[in-house]
C-alpha cells in the first residue's frame, strides 16, 4: 500500500467503526475532540488497525496517535 492508501484505508476503518461522515476526517482530524471518541472507542480502533494492518501498537504508541494522520503515518512506519 502506498501512503495515501493506508490513509484511506485507515479511514475506511474509522467511518465504519465510529459511524462518522468520511468528509469530515482529514489528516488533522483528531479522536477525542473531532470525533468524540473515549478511551474504549480508541482501544476497539487500535485493536482492529491491529488486525487489519498486521502490526503491533504498544500502549505508548496508542496514546501519542491524537489524530488520523497520526495513526496513518503510523502504521505506514510499521508495517
Amino acid at each position: 500500500m502506498t501512503d495515501s492508501a493506508v490513509y484511506e484505508e485507515v479511514k475506511r476503518l474509522i467511518v465504519e467503526r465510529m459511524g462518522v461522515d468520511a468528509s469530515k476526517i482529514t489528516p488533522d482530524t483528531t479522536f477525542k475532540d473531532d470525533l468524540g471518541a473515549d478511551s474504549l472507542d480508541m482501544v476497539e480502533l487500535v485493536m482492529e488497525m491491529e488486525d487489519h494492518f498486521g502490526v503491533e501498537v504498544s500502549d505508548d504508541d496508542a496514546e501519542n496517535m491524537l489524530t488520523v494522520g497520526k495513526v496513518a503515518s503510523f502504521i505506514e512506519k510499521n508495517k
